[in-house]
């Protein structure tokens, strides 16, 4: 018996163990973390403070282990932010709604059980609301109020962007963000609106006026087509007609007499009908009137629009034209009068040249002494000074000189005839003075001067040749 009690109790106390160990045996569900903490070995960055799993199960070992489980249920949020500074210091109001959850991506959700683990849905809300209200005024400061308006995608993702890395700090992640209205207190996205819509309504009027000047510019244009086909055809069915016409007009006369009589009895009755239907039709053509009135005035308004625009667009064109055709001109002018210039600098450098080579030859000729070459270029225009002193008197006329002459002479027996003739070629100015205001005098020969051997008493001189000595 005793060993039968020992052998009970041996087995029970092994089932015992069994049962125990299989209960420390825990499995994770799809929607929990389960965090195992305690003694759970070192990791890559040393001593691990707990393990994470998500999905399967792991055995817990009693005494040195224990272990929670994190909820993976989307925590969705009111994100009533009023207040939020722009960067044009304007305050807007953004109200939105937030989805997070905890993170099941490998060293996120060792942060979520490090600061979320044994923390109620309601605490783990509030710590999420205020990261999530810091970082959307940090993204609201950073755009302006046309930004945040126009581009939603961009403001959506700066905001999903910068709080998605602060809630991955403590193990969260952003699952959605859906942003509602944005208002502002001063009323400036409320103006925005009114000024989109206005630049709408405008551009839409002015193309329905375009589109409503076509059309009548093409129902003209097919009325006039009509109106000159319709012609050519009533134009050859003239002819017809007036013969037709003309029996017409005989049964038409018969017809009218006794039509006339019937008509007296019925226009009495017709006109107060007529007058009643005249007041309606009265009625309808003023309401009518007033439409088309106000069309017309929002046409003509986009047409005097269009029209300034097209003319500011004549003019500016214009004028660039005329200005440019200034400038093309004036270029033209300019490359002209230096291209003349720099011909005729050309052309005075090739005379300067030509002289001055001239010059040259003729000092060279004079043996290199400057005054025989001026006195040789003189001596080279003495036939035009003569020409201009004959030029003088060549245009004296006279008639007739009438000379009378005894015979008896002077005293030193010349004639009177030859004293006349000596005298007047003496009127003339003589070769001597033309030379001597040119610096240069005649041969002694030429003066009527002795050449030849000095005489006693006289001093030997060099005879002198064109006012310088042979010895020059």
């Amino acid at each position: 018996m005793g060993w039968l009690f020992l052998i009970l109790a041996l087995a029970f106390v092994v089932f015992a163990t069994a049962v125990m160990l299989l209960g420390r045996y825990k499995r994770c569900p799809p929607d929990r973390i389960m965090v195992i903490y305690g003694k759970v070995g070192a990791g890559e960055t040393g001593q691990r403070s707990s393990r994470c799993i998500h999905g399967g199960a792991a055995f817990v070992v009693p005494v040195i282990q224990d272990y929670q489980f994190l909820e993976l249920r989307p925590i969705t949020m009111d994100i009533d932010l009023q207040g939020a500074l722009s960067q044009q210091n304007i305050r807007i109001d953004v109200p939105s709604t937030f989805t997070v959850g905890i993170s099941t991506e490998p060293g996120v959700m060792e942060n979520a059980a490090e600061r979320l683990l044994g923390l109620s849905r309601e605490e783990i809300q509030a710590i999420a609301e205020d990261i999530i209200f810091g970082q959307t005024r940090v993204v609201i400061a950073t755009m302006e109020i046309e930004e945040v308006i126009s581009n939603r995608d961009k403001f959506v993702d700066s905001i999903a962007n910068g709080v998605e890395v602060e809630l991955k700090k403590i193990g969260l992640r952003l699952i959605n963000v859906n942003v509602k209205d944005i208002n502002d207190d001063s009323h400036y996205i409320a103006a925005l609106g009114r000024e989109a819509a206005a630049r709408a309504i405008n551009e839409a009027k002015k193309a329905v006026a375009e589109k409503e000047r076509d059309g009548e510019i093409g129902k003209a244009e097919a009325e006039r087509e009509q109106r000159i086909r319709v012609a050519s055809a009533n134009a050859t069915a003239v002819e017809g007609e007036n013969e037709a016409k003309i029996q017409i007009a005989n049964s038409d006369s018969t017809r009218r007499q006794r039509e006339a009589e019937a008509e007296r009895l019925g226009t009495a009755s017709e006109k107060v009908q007529a007058a009643k239907a005249l007041e309606e039709a009265y009625q309808a053509e003023r309401e009518a009137e007033r439409q088309r009135a106000e069309r017309e005035r929002a046409t003509k308004q986009a047409d005097v629009i269009v029209s300034a625009e097209v003319d500011k667009q004549r003019v500016e064109i214009q004028a660039e034209a005329v200005a440019e055709r200034y400038r093309r001109e004036a270029k033209g002018q300019a490359d002209a009068l230096y291209a003349q210039l720099e011909a005729q600098a050309r052309g005075n450098r090739e005379v300067l040249l030509k002289q001055a080579e001239g010059l040259q030859a003729i000092v060279a000729a004079a043996g290199g002494n400057p005054n025989m070459a001026a006195m040789l270029m003189i001596t080279e225009k003495l036939p035009d000074l003569v020409g201009k002193q004959v030029e003088a008197v060549k245009n004296l006329k006279i008639d007739k000189i009438t000379v009378w002459d005894s015979g008896s002479g002077s005293a030193d027996g010349t004639p009177t005839t030859a004293r006349f003739m000596s005298g007047m070629l003496q009127s003339l100015p003589p070769m001597q003075d033309l030379l001597n205001m040119a610096g240069m005098s005649l041969p002694e020969f030429l003066e009527g001067k002795k050449v030849g051997r000095p005489e006693a008493g006289d001093t030997p001189e060099s005879p002198t040749v064109m006012g310088g000595t042979l010895e020059d």
